[in-house]
């Protein structure tokens, strides 16, 4: 027998794609560029917007349709409960299917969402990415990844949709929790680090949202977005970048938007000029969840599904998720017709099957049977490892008086809505947030200890009552008199606020949740200003997607801790933070504001965004980007600060020594911003370029050198070019960017220096034991 060139894994894969292509019917090649998605609701209730125009709806349909080949199988386990071992098999009987039904016996590649943990039944809920934003570890964040992605990879998940890159503009933005922060550099490192932790496991992942899906007008999901190419080449496309050259991603998700009146989804500028010719990217683009369709029925770009279809492919969106609207049938008679050149088929069609041929698809060998011999998506070291990552998001905003680490036999009234529900640690792609909601029957899957609960296996010495208060959103204010007679019963009182995650308009938080303004949600901020008015002192404990407005409060309470839907083991992390077993490290990677309406407003302002005599109006946040509190303390040294003078191609060390003054080990986040006084175009008044999270003992230093290169101070003139301009630079040591400890000038001798995509994207670091 005599293998066909394209099964023979000793030839070069693009050697083996172009004889399997060159074999192919256009019906079959056409088959590689769709979803199917089976199972899932048609009521139009489902798990993504406008599902219900979905048309594969049935066992015959999908029958029908494989005949041909299936580029991709959607959400085999994130449409509907299933236990893992069940799905796995039945993903496998499906492979089967595609492989048998096919002339060529290619399966599919199974996808998956992955935001924060696998989302099926009984995986990790792990911190949603806000959280991890506000831990500063990627190290951390590539460990979860790679955990994710073996967990994806056990049960025969090829691919995974996540990391999200989009930069917070707006945090009125329903999908906020789903961002790392409002900081690229942030965004970048820690996005490039899941990346890289995904990909090691065998999983390709996908960037999303490509590219500005967050600065949409007034933080409205889909809404347009009026963002100048300044903003999209320094602030919107830089984690991408960084995600891809740093992160190893394989897979690209264009974004819904569209900027400047041009629909992502059928942008060749975006996604052919900049990512495969500028960025030299060789991956495959997806399309977010009914992208291709709506270049007709939402941006209206597109009068038929096959205009639709030529608009994408000839942008160079590969493959239409999550089924098949337009790559299908309409297609496929244009291309007959000659109104779609077959040549953008075969285009995509070959990068399609060059990542089946990297993921060992196309191989005789393969087999779709699941490698593990016993299927846990919630192991011990899975809990473990959303454990240590909530504890380290977890952000202690302020403790004026030391009413924090709580006394372990105190008096301690619980109150709030979010106090004593499991769901208050989850965000909304989380499987009990995103579709168990549907399956109000079946059990959680996973066990989600409550802030309550936890407090008390802390802490079975204290006199611990309860009392909710309120609901999350609703107006009924029953309960504030049993809230404030707990609170008035005790010696301190721990008001647990928040958010509930939905999809859609269901929640305060997530796709689709948008709000009018940063005010708590329902009845919750007049429940706070009822407990503060008992005299008794309060703790006020958030969970939440999103920064809220906390300057009505400000000097009112005892303390002040943020947590960002911090998962499965949330609770017990939440609950040693309040009682001292954990000492707080995080640090914000939001701003949080003064007031609620009318300030949208993030850290990398330029100077007329920033407060001054020209309005009345002062955006300046209540607690800063990169603000935390430690029940320890930390000494800063650094010698130096007089100007040096380096190339503008140069590099310069900037260091500082840290030192633990307390009696307690804790962690400290160098954060180095820059500070760039005069430039051709404005620039933001600081932005972060540099950060190290250290973990001390009591008495022990460490010396943090930030080896900066002059790439890292270039942005975008006026041409769209990327450039590093002479000059002087601050760079300044902070412990936010509004807490500089230490100040180092530099000038940037020489000429202007025009940058290409090989530029350095990262301040290298290195850490010292004194």
């Amino acid at each position: 027998m005599t293998t066909a060139p394209w099964r023979d894994p000793a030839l070069p894969a693009a050697a083996r794609v172009d004889d399997l292509l060159s074999r192919m019917t256009l019906e079959e090649k056409t088959a590689q560029l769709y979803g199917v998605w089976v199972g899932a609701a048609t009521d139009g209730d489902g798990v993504a917007p406008h599902q219900h125009d979905m048309t594969v709806r049935s066992a015959d349909d999908f029958a029908e349709l494989i005949t041909h080949g299936l580029g991709q199988l959607t959400r085999s386990f994130g449409t509907a409960p299933v236990d893992p071992a069940l799905g796995a098999q039945a993903l496998a009987r499906a492979q089967r299917r595609i492989t048998e039904a096919g002339r060529f016996g290619i399966p599919a590649v199974a996808h998956e969402e992955c935001l924060a943990g696998f989302t099926a039944w009984q995986a990790t809920a792990y911190p949603v990415p806000l959280a991890w934003g506000a831990g500063f570890d990627p190290p951390l964040v590539e460990e979860m990844a790679r955990h994710i992605g073996q967990d994806l990879r056990s049960v025969g998940v090829h691919q995974g949709l996540a990391p999200v890159l989009d930069v917070v503009r707006d945090p009125r933005w329903g999908r906020v929790e789903e961002t790392i922060g409002e900081d690229p550099y942030l965004t970048g490192t820690i996005g490039a680090a899941y990346v890289r932790g995904l990909e090691s496991a065998g999983v390709v992942a996908t960037l999303k949202h490509f590219a500005g899906y967050a600065s949409s007008a007034g933080a409205r999901n889909l809404a347009p977005v009026r963002a100048g190419v300044r903003e999209l080449a320094d602030i919107t496309l830089p984690p991408f970048e960084m995600a891809l050259r740093e992160g190893g991603a394989r897979s690209v998700m264009a974004a819904y938007n569209e900027t400047d009146g041009v629909p992502a989804s059928a942008d060749p500028a975006l996604l052919t000029e900049l990512l495969r010719e500028q960025w030299g990217f060789t991956g495959t683009v997806v399309a977010d969840y009914f992208g291709v369709d709506f270049l007709k029925t939402l941006h209206r770009v597109a009068g038929t599904s096959a205009e639709a279809a030529h608009a994408a492919l000839a942008a160079g969106l590969d493959v239409e998720l999550p089924t098949l609207n337009c790559y299908g049938k309409p297609l496929l008679e244009a291309v007959r017709a000659g109104e779609v050149p077959q040549e953008l088929v075969d285009r995509a069609a070959r990068r399609v099957l060059l990542q089946k041929c990297e993921l060992g698809l196309l191989d005789e060998d393969w087999t779709p049977e699941p490698t593990a011999a016993r299927i846990d998506l919630d192991s011990p070291a899975n809990r473990a490892l959303a454990r240590r990552l909530a504890e380290q998001s977890v952000v202690l905003l302020d403790n004026p008086d030391g009413v924090l680490p709580l006394h372990p036999d105190a008096r301690i009234a619980v109150v709030g809505p979010r106090a004593a529900d499991a769901l208050a640690m989850l965000g909304c792609y989380s499987f009990p947030s995103h579709v168990l909601t549907h399956h109000p029957d079946i059990p959680m899957g996973i066990e989600i200890p409550t802030v309550l609960e936890a407090l008390r296996a802390e802490l079975p010495d204290a006199k611990v009552t309860f009392a909710e208060g309120c609901g999350v959103s609703d107006p009924d204010t029953a309960g504030f008199e049993e809230a404030v007679a707990r609170a008035s019963e005790a010696d301190v009182c721990l008001a647990v606020l928040g958010d509930r995650a939905g999809l859609f308009g269901r929640g305060t938080s997530g796709e689709g949740c948008d709000v009018t303004d940063l005010g708590l949600p329902g009845v919750q901020g007049d429940l706070l200003d009822a407990l503060v008015a008992t005299g008794v002192p309060v703790v006020l404990v958030l969970l939440t997607g999103r920064p809220y407005a906390l300057g009505r409060w400000h000097g009112r309470l005892a303390a002040v801790v943020q947590a960002f839907f911090p998962g499965e083991e949330g609770g017990p992390a939440v609950a040693g933070v309040l009682t001292g077993r954990v000492n707080p490290s995080g640090r914000l990677p939001v701003s949080v504001p003064r007031l609620p309406g009318g300030q949208p407003w993030t850290y990398l302002q330029p100077p007329l965004g920033l407060a001054g005599e020209v309005s009345n109006l002062d955006p300046t946040p209540l607690y800063a980007f990169g603000h935390g509190r430690s029940y320890t303390s930390f000494t800063w040294e650094a010698t130096g600060g007089e100007a040096q003078v380096i190339g503008t191609d140069g590099s310069y060390d900037v260091s500082v020594t840290v030192r633990n003054t307390g009696d307690r080990a804790g962690a400290e986040v160098v954060q180095l911003y820059l500070h760039d006084p005069v430039a051709s175009v404005t620039r933001p008044d600081v932005r972060l370029i540099g950060y190290q999270r250290v973990d001390l003992a009591p008495a022990e230093a460490s010396r943090v050198t930030f080896r900066f290169h002059a790439d890292l101070s270039s942005f975008t003139d006026r041409t769209g070019r990327r450039i590093v301009e002479p000059g002087v630079l601050e760079l300044r040591l902070a412990a936010s960017s509004a807490d500089v400890r230490h100040t180092a000038r530099v000038e940037l001798s020489g000429p202007v220096r025009e940058l290409g995509p090989d530029r350095r994207l990262l301040c290298e670091v290195e850490v010292a034991r004194d």
